[in-house]
């Protein structure tokens, strides 16, 4: 039998004695060229330091993670809300004339009110009581025409703390304008070749070049993306810091008819003529999905913090989104077309209509809970209208006005609820049509009815129409001509973006 071989022991080790082989140089677990390359590294470490190069906190802080930046943006935030509190406490303090010192706990539950309030707010679960605070307005209240356009106002936004505001008309002009003076900004369009540069597709049918009549506008949350969409069919992206043309979004089959970001992300919604709706990310210019139920042209789109989105169209219907679902829940009208919508709260929802009415909806119901007929009464119906002792108009009573046969048109064009709004996170409403009047509404959460309160002339088609977050004051874009088309005219009307204080006790 073939002897087996045996590993020989190193020089110096003694015979006869079992050797470890953890102190064989050859199973040694770092070998020296290893070792001498982290005593380099180390060596390096310290001359950089020596020599003024970045420290390892800046280069830690310019490649942190998303955790580390929710962190530091959480932490900012909340640093944020402290000084607002230091502030409010400071202030009660100078009205009572106390002279205390500074309350370390007062402070942080103070904080935690704020933030509470905030989380309430936002959810839905909280809504502000603004309604009740509105006084009557005086003669000296009245609309003011801050910007004027050429042609007819079809869309306003504002920006998230109510110092912007940005307005679209027929002509194809975007105006960005300051709210309290009024100055305004013009944005440039690009050449043909910018826009394909940018996205944009070849006009399709008989068009030779890109429309540039403008149907809507959205503004992001933090206030760095505009979103318009017209006649070209395309979803154009600005920057609203250097009023430049980033993107421009192809797809739809139809005019963009309306547009609308997801409250505090870069994700926008556009609905058109195609009957779809589709969903976009403008921070990474990128198409994520589309909606499909509308059988006719989508009008209106509405979307909170929340996944859910609130659609309007000519096929007499409004539908909820539910979009992580990928559901949906049809409401019908009960008569005529819905004309527009918008979310009360994310289970509550107004909307108005082409015969005049204005409707209450919620979520477990897919009938209206309360309606107002003839919400606004044309002019030549307005005599034989009898209103209650507190002013409002009784539900039902008459119609919209007699057709008029010796004109191109009836009157109740003029009574179309062309846009409604509601005052984030509160009981306040307004709804704008071309009878001469915008009105404000209080809505009531437990009796679930809508209550008029005060009338606010305007003339001319209300084509848009959106309050402050604060609730001091409401725009309405204005024009001679209704959004959508030219089935009115109403010549007394001056193109442009109107606004009206109001005052709260």
């Amino acid at each position: 039998m073939a002897k087996k071989k045996t590993l020989a022991p190193p020089k110096g080790a003694k015979k006869g004695k079992n050797f470890p082989l953890s102190k064989d140089p050859f199973f040694s677990s770092e070998s020296r060229k290893r070792r001498k390359i982290v005593d380099d590294e180390i060596e390096s470490g310290e001359s950089d330091e020596d020599n003024g190069f970045v420290g390892a906190e800046d280069v830690e802080f310019e490649e942190e993670t998303a955790d580390e930046k929710r962190k530091r943006v959480a932490s900012e935030y909340l640093e944020k809300i402290r000084e607002i509190a230091r502030r409010e406490k400071e202030r009660e303090d100078k009205e009572k004339d106390e002279d205390e010192s500074d309350d370390e706990g007062e402070k942080d539950s103070l904080v935690a009110q704020i933030l509470q309030q905030e989380q309430l707010e936002d959810s839905g679960r909280v809504r502000r009581e603004i309604a009740s605070r509105v006084q009557n307005p005086v003669a000296s209240d009245e609309f003011q025409l801050l910007v004027k356009h050429r042609q007819s106002v079809t869309a306003v936004a504002l920006s998230e703390d109510d110092s912007k505001g940005f307005s679209s008309s027929k002509d194809g002009t975007i105006l960005c304008w300051d709210v309290d003076s009024g100055k305004g900004e013009k944005y440039q369009w690009p050449s043909d070749e910018a826009l394909r540069l940018h996205g944009a597709k070849d006009p399709q049918g008989r068009a030779t070049r890109h429309s540039k009549v403008t149907l809507s506008l959205a503004v992001s949350s933090d206030g760095r993306y505009l979103a318009s969409g017209g006649l070209d069919r395309h979803v154009h992206i600005w920057d609203t810091r250097t009023r430049e043309h980033i993107q421009a979004f192809p797809g739809h089959r139809g005019p963009v008819s309306c547009l609308t970001f997801r409250q505090g992300t870069s994700e926008l919604f556009s609905g058109s003529y195609d009957r779809t709706v589709k969903i976009w990310n403008v921070e990474d210019r990128a198409y994520i999905n589309t909606l499909f139920g509308h059988q006719s042209e989508v009008l209106t789109i509405d979307c909170l913090r929340k996944e859910r989105l609130l659609t309007v169209g000519r096929d007499r219907s409004m539908q909820l989104w539910k979009v992580p679902e990928e559901s949906r829940l049809v409401f019908r009208a009960p008569a005529s077309s819905l004309e527009c919508c918008c979310f009360i709260s994310n289970d509550e929802f107004l909307s108005g209509s082409s015969d005049g009415s204005i409707e209450l909806w919620i979520a477990l119901k897919k009938k209206p809970v309360y309606i107002v007929r003839n919400a606004h009464p044309s002019s030549l119906s307005c005599s034989n209208l009898e209103l209650k002792e507190n002013g409002a108009i009784p539900n039902g009573c008459m119609g919209n006005g007699d057709a008029n046969h010796n004109t191109s048109h009836s009157s109740s064009a003029y009574s179309w609820v062309s846009s409604v709004s509601v005052c984030r996170n509160s009981d306040l409403a307004a709804s704008g049509a071309g009878n001469g009047s915008v009105r404000l509404w209080a809505l009531t959460s437990d009796k679930k009815d809508v209550r008029p309160l005060y009338d606010l002339p305007l003339v001319g088609f209300v084509n848009s129409m959106t309050f402050a977050k604060s609730g001091r004051f409401v725009v309405a874009g204005v024009g001679q001509e209704p959004r959508l088309g030219r089935w009115g005219r109403i010549p007394a009307a001056r193109n442009g973006v109107a606004v009206h204080p109001l005052k709260l006790s």
